[in-house]
């Protein structure tokens, strides 16, 4: 079975700031998302701008593939634009129809990569398939919430109650993972302006890390793994994280490790 765990970072889309807001073009980009940051606050109480005000600066994924075994990486490259990263987020979809899994990818990362893939242009079949092309997606398809096309955990182990919705920093930590590190989603506009994309893209690494072994937890409460089973996948992360050897999965591994023997 392919497994495709994702996770998006996203900045205000100052682009459309400028042409929703009706402000001058020359305006610095910072003093546009204080004008969205500022029209938020008075309308919701919030700087969270609504989801087709994002734009995705890093889209990392874990993938558990046939062919190639469990990999964590970033799609593209730190100054690839928006556009290729959400189409090689849709080619994989396209190419291996795997399992896709989130944390609160229902309510927040699928719905943004639909604005902005509907922005670009970006055609993703497979993806978009709910019958029409392969009868089996009528029964299972990546659209409707209550398919395992796409898994996602919180909705999911919230029993698709959104009181019941639980951080996945907290959760992760609650299992022993190692949670959040190094940053945090509200600290991504900030690193962006900084030019530290490749940080916010460790921190999504990490982030969709927690994410997939959350998953494979879940997965044994479920009866589709074994203990000796989580054990043997636990263990073929750790492998991984280590031979790797970047210093953001290195320090994942170490706080992971540290719970271990807690």
């Amino acid at each position: 079975m392919n497994v495709l765990v994702f996770d998006i970072e996203t900045v205000p889309d100052v682009t459309a700031g400028r042409r929703l807001l009706g402000l001058d073009a020359d305006l610095p980009d910072h003093e546009v998302a204080e004008a969205m940051f500022a029209l938020r606050r008075q309308s919701a109480g919030t700087d969270f701008q609504r989801l087709h005000l994002h734009r995705i600066v890093a889209i990392s994924v874990v993938a558990v593939l046939d062919r190639h075994g469990f990999r964590v990486w970033s799609l593209g490259d730190p100054d690839d634009g928006e556009a290729e990263l959400i189409r090689r987020f849709f080619e994989g979809i396209e190419r291996y129809s795997p399992l896709l899994v989130s944390w609160n990818g229902g309510g927040f990362d699928l719905p943004v990569l639909h604005y902005r893939a509907l922005l670009h242009g970006i055609t993703a079949r497979r993806y978009w398939d709910n019958g029409q092309e392969d009868r089996e997606f009528r029964y299972n398809n990546y659209l409707n919430r209550f398919h395992e096309r796409h898994t996602d955990l919180m909705d999911v182990l919230a029993g698709h109650q959104a009181r019941a919705n639980a951080p996945l920093d907290e959760i992760a930590t609650l299992l022993g993972y190692p949670g959040k590190m190094g940053m945090s989603g509200g600290k991504v506009w900030e690193a962006v302006q900084a030019g530290e994309v490749g940080a916010v893209r460790d921190y999504c690494e990490t982030d969709v890390l927690n994410t997939y072994l959350v998953w494979l937890r879940y997965q044994l409460m479920r009866g589709q793994l074994s203990p000796e089973g989580l054990a043997n996948e636990e263990q073929r992360v750790k492998d991984t994280l280590r031979e790797d050897g970047r210093p953001h999965l290195e320090a994942f591994l170490a706080a992971w490790e540290a719970t271990d023997g807690a």
